[in-house]
């Protein structure tokens, strides 16, 4: 089966590019989307020099919108209102994956409800697909061995499974476990797993995240 075109819109940032990464090193073609197509195409060209291939492209993330089948938005919070009110046309027809974490600072704090994954789908209306995901995937993990599972799971919200499924297929093929989680709603809790590991993390001095045990055994 042909493998599903993915735009990492805000993909320039800290987690947009090793997803990015993965997903071509896996042999999807994907398109970083960026406010502005120049930084887009100068990651994409930074990636496929590191990969040893030409299949990442750069757009603006408007156009990189309408040239996917599957959209996975890991724009930064403060952003991400503004970037769905301004994608929403793009986005229709499309599965958009939503890897938000709202954090409050300083102290890094939990969100209030709802989920940012639930503001997405309000925003977007029924002619989008949402699912919540890699609200807790460490970045500084996802561009080392990219031929080696990473060692955080990956709990995937959503109300259409079909759209889940897809979802946690393109998780393994990045070479992450995942797992199903619930509805919209519940990628509130999984935003605020983010606060938790932030202050965990500070404290241990150490790259906690997440694992899930005993499931599917």
């Amino acid at each position: 089966m042909t493998k599903k075109i993915i735009a990492v819109l805000g993909g320039t940032g800290n987690e947009g590019p090793g997803l990015a990464m993965r997903w071509a090193n896996a042999g999807y073609q994907v398109i970083i989307g960026s406010r502005q197509a120049e930084k887009a195409e100068n990651i994409a060209a930074e990636l496929n020099e590191q990969l040893g291939i030409d299949s990442i492209t750069g757009l603006e993330n408007s156009e990189a919108a309408k040239a996917a089948d599957i959209c996975v938005l890991t724009i930064v919070a403060k952003a991400h209102q503004a970037a769905l009110d301004g994608l929403k046309e793009d986005l229709q027809g499309k599965i958009v994956v939503d890897a938000t974490a709202r954090v409050k600072f300083p102290g890094a704090f939990p969100p209030d409800p709802p989920s940012a994954a639930r503001i997405a789908q309000d925003i977007l209306g029924e002619g989008a697909t949402v699912v919540a995901a890699y609200q807790n995937v460490p970045a500084s993990t996802l561009r080392k061995d990219l031929d080696k599972p990473i060692k955080s799971d990956v709990l995937v919200c959503g109300e259409d499974m079909a759209a889940v499924e897809q979802v946690i297929s393109l998780t393994e093929d990045a070479g992450m476990k995942a797992y199903f989680a619930g509805g919209l709603d519940n990628a509130f809790v999984v935003e605020g797993l983010t606060a938790l590991l932030i202050t965990m993390n500070k404290h241990y001095k150490g790259h906690g995240t997440i694992q899930i045990a005993g499931l599917g055994e």
